[in-house]
């Protein structure tokens, strides 16, 4: 990606629609003027009576790009064809920054730290280009008290300028590990007469790493992709869509023969998700049935596969109600170790430093619900 296609011409600003006013704003280049601003509320006011709210709005030559947060609309403004995406990467990037730093982000925690928000902005983006966005790196020489901050200033970390930005120098433990889990969750649903609607699988690959010094790591995955390009298409494989890495993931290697090679982050991080849209057998299954025995007592029976029954008897005062009850379907939640319903599996883990030590990788799966429904026809 070329330096001109990642830049884009704002001034950044957070509006609070409960005063009608701006808490903070940043003209990073002085191409849009100011009090632009003052056509945002109206425009957006304007779209919400029709009900057509867009994320983006315009006013003559002038592009609003906006989210709402809380309390808060986050806006950036650009006069050029930016790159939206990035504009929006870059919004909810500040959000998670803040979060980091203030816990909550509202109007008043805004409102508390004007001085830590403006030096975060500051390095968040420099003349619209995004710089440090890693709160992490970022905490090393921004803190939330005032009178350090211009200390901080003189003893900026080497992390700021090195193409390493995610991770510092001079680290050491005395055992070296990184710990790996690989968690998948499932979307199902399932209509009253037990057919699978719709399900797909949303996996994460997060990591704890406590390596010193800067070391490089390989992973290899069961990958599909990458067996057909070594011809080793054997044994158990999955096809990953939707894949989106860590800023420390080297894409062109990727791209070129699906290694995923990396300097990793200190601590936890989450490495890559992905998303795997095939048919998924139901893995619990649940059955209900409801019986209104009189107006005063209704009886449940829940079964779940072939392990479990609970039946239970409600006594009620006696109400009567000849409108149709709704039938809300049955909401599941689970976590299983040591499993993933794909198949996906760590082949190996390489780490590579030039001091050469031994550093152990740890392995954990776990499959968890998302957004598991089951419908019944009780």
């Amino acid at each position: 990606m070329s330096t001109s296609s990642v830049t884009f011409d704002p001034y950044w600003l957070l509006f609070s629609p409960l005063t009608l006013q701006v808490l903070i704003c940043r003209n990073y280049k002085g191409d849009v003027d100011m009090a632009e601003i003052d056509h945002f509320l109206p425009l957006l006011m304007t779209q919400e009576e029709e009900g057509l709210t867009c994320p983006i709005m315009s006013h003559g030559n002038v592009h609003f790009l906006w989210i709402k947060h809380t309390n808060l609309y986050l806006v950036a403004t650009t006069n050029k064809n930016s790159n939206a995406s990035l504009v929006y990467a870059f919004l909810y990037k500040v959000v998670e920054v803040f979060t980091e730093y203030f816990t909550e982000l509202e109007e008043e925690s805004i409102q508390d730290n004007f001085v830590v928000v403006y030096e975060l902005l500051d390095e968040l983006m420099d003349f619209g280009f995004p710089q440090t966005t890693d709160s992490k790196i970022l905490q090393e020489y921004i803190t939330q008290e005032g009178t350090k901050l211009e200390v901080a200033k003189t003893k900026v970390p080497t992390t700021v300028t090195n193409a390493v930005s995610w991770r510092s120098e001079g680290i050491k433990y005395k055992k070296n590990e990184v710990f790996i889990d690989v968690i998948e969750s499932i979307n199902l649903l399932v209509n009253a007469n037990g057919s699978v609607m719709s399900s797909d699988i949303v996996g994460t690959v997060k990591l704890k790493t406590m390596l010193s010094g800067m070391p490089e790591l390989r992973l290899g995955l069961n990958d599909r992709a990458l067996f057909a390009l070594t011809g080793r298409d054997k044994g158990k494989t999955v096809t990953m869509e939707d894949v989106k890495f860590h800023q420390c993931v080297r894409l062109s290697r990727f791209e070129s023969d699906r290694t995923i090679s990396f300097i990793p982050p200190d601590g936890e991080s989450e490495l890559m998700s992905y998303r795997i849209n095939t048919h998924v057998k139901p893995l619990i299954w649940i059955e209900s049935v409801i019986e209104k025995f009189s107006h005063s007592r209704v009886e449940i029976m829940v079964k779940g596969g072939k392990e479990f029954l609970m039946r239970a008897s409600f006594g009620l005062p006696s109400v009567e109600n000849d409108e149709m009850e709704g039938k809300p379907p049955i909401t599941v939640n689970f976590e299983i170790p040591y499993f993933t319903v794909s198949g996906i599996q760590v082949r190996y883990m390489k780490i590579i430093e030039k001091s050469g030590y031994q550093a152990l990788p740890w392995v954990r799966y776990i499959t968890q619900s998302g957004d598991y429904q089951l419908r019944s026809n009780f």
